[in-house]
């Protein structure tokens, strides 16, 4: 007969590997909805093949082997160019590659977040996701401040926010990121400032989920009984 506490200990592994399996599966699905290239094989790989490619010698799923950059597609490369003007004729893209990590230690603080900044930092990244067992508290997440004068966006996730990826639900309507083109054609047509729109908050999961900054606007498509589908907009604010 088998040990019960080795047998428990491996009823556990295999949950922490299901737990990391999910996490990785919506992960890539983010990123595939933000606008970045992202493989089939990445973003439908097997529990097996993920168990296969990221388990160590332990028999544990090694967080550390899970890193990723992506690279955005010519589509997000389109979207996220700023409109032409006659002071800036040629604007660069905002659009670049993006890291994540996931964090190996389950207590997250300065130490961890500050070598995950200078990794984005010294390695030329646009963006970064740094995904945790637990929230790091705010002084831990102040390392990240410092990017932004680099143009550096550094994101946080707990690995539980991405167990489920939350636009698969059949409550939550479509959300579509509006070009800066886009957005220009809808505040001439119905003559507003972008303020006036309604105002869709940065830390509204959806918004998290797609990586919306202040200032952008989103066009969400809901369904209708009566007209079938009807679209509205909302302003990003911080």
């Amino acid at each position: 007969m088998s040990d019960p506490q080795q047998s428990h200990a491996a009823q556990q592994r295999e949950a922490r590997a299901t737990h990391l399996w999910r996490v990785w599966r919506t992960l890539h699905e983010m990123l595939t909805d933000r606008g970045y290239e992202i493989g089939k094989e990445e973003r439908e790989m097997s529990r097996d093949e993920f168990k296969y490619r990221f388990t160590d010698e332990n028999g544990e799923i090694a967080r550390g082997k899970m890193a990723i950059k992506a690279v955005p597609t010519a589509e997000m490369i389109r979207r996220d160019t700023p409109r032409a003007t006659k002071s800036n004729p040629n604007p660069s893209t905002t659009a670049g590659t993006i890291y994540v990590e996931f964090c190996n230690d389950r207590s997250v603080g300065v130490k961890q977040t500050r070598q995950f900044a200078h990794h984005l930092s010294d390695n030329n990244f646009s963006s970064g996701i740094f995904i945790t067992q637990e929230n790091p508290n705010a002084a831990a997440l102040r390392a990240f401040e410092p990017l932004l004068e680099q143009g550096i966006r550094a994101e946080q996730f707990k690995e539980e926010d991405l167990l489920v990826n939350i636009t698969k639900h059949e409550l939550v309507p479509k959300h579509i990121l509006l070009s800066d083109e886009e957005k220009k054609v809808l505040l001439d047509r119905y003559r507003l400032r972008e303020t006036q729109l309604p105002r869709i908050q940065s830390t509204d999961p959806v918004a998290r989920y797609l990586g919306l900054r202040r200032g952008q606007v989103v066009k969400i498509i809901r369904k209708s009984e009566t007209a079938g589908r009807y679209a509205s907009y909302r302003w990003v604010y911080a």
